[in-house]
């Protein structure tokens, strides 16, 4: 049933990442203006699912152990992660197809995390994996539009695009199966793992996308923005607190 349950929700998030691909061949203007205010909810999400349900469960789990050292470690992690694939981007213009194989490559490691992420979610509880599953899927979204637009410059033809977005989609079902054949090793350790998580999440939203939503308000001044990122943490606090009763 547990199965059941993390192969749903993988499912969800690949299939509303790809549905944001997919308009965008469609919509192009309409679905990178929705792009945008997605990325404001999703830094909300990111953020919230972190610090009010990760880390509180971590804390939960650890009985004493120390959680702030994995919340460090996945908040270097990420960083590093990054700066490769900058370095490597900045050390190998030898052509679009280059560019193009770096990006699928990023995406389906990174996919592939996600699919961990949500098994190791729900290892702790139900509630947690759908709240976190839901969080995986806001931060995805404006990713995969991104990388499709990306795709597309590079000169491959939207079926190519859709197909290779596609692919780098299920490698999030790998890495969630992997995830739950190896459960009793990621259940010794779960406050680990959650704490990891919470830095990934903390990490994307402080890094990468609040940044983005400082630089969209100096150029139209707009304070709906950042309603819909408060409207991201409520979403979360209220969901969970649904879920969990």
């Amino acid at each position: 049933m547990l199965l059941i349950y993390i192969l749903t929700f993988t499912f969800i998030g690949s299939i509303a990442s790809l549905v944001g691909s997919f308009f965008l061949l469609t919509r192009r203007r309409l679905t990178e203006s929705f792009s945008g205010q997605i990325i404001n909810f999703a830094a909300g999400v990111l953020l919230a699912t972190a610090f009010l349900d990760l880390l509180p469960e971590a804390a939960k789990e650890a009985r004493g152990g120390n959680i702030f050292t994995p919340v460090l470690l996945g908040i270097v992690i990420f960083f590093f992660a990054e700066r490769f694939i900058q370095w490597f981007h900045g050390h190998h213009q030898h052509g679009q197809m280059t560019n193009t194989w770096l990006i699928l490559a990023g995406d389906g490691v990174h996919n592939f995390i996600d699919g961990v992420i949500i098994t190791a979610s729900f290892l702790t509880s139900i509630p947690l994996g759908i709240v976190t599953s839901l969080a995986v899927g806001a931060h995805e979204i404006p990713q995969e539009i991104a990388d499709m637009s990306v795709l597309l410059a590079n000169g491959l033809s939207k079926k190519r695009a859709l197909l290779y977005n596609f692919l780098s989609a299920l490698t999030a079902f790998a890495g969630a199966i992997l995830a739950f054949f190896f459960a009793a090793t990621i259940r010794e350790n779960l406050y680990i793992f959650l704490s990891l998580t919470a830095g990934f999440f903390i990490y994307i939203s402080a890094s990468d996308l609040i940044p983005s939503l400082h630089e969209k308000y100096l150029k139209n001044r707009r304070f709906s923005d950042s309603l819909i990122f408060i409207s991201g943490i409520l979403a979360v606090f209220i969901f969970s607190r649904i879920f969990r009763g």
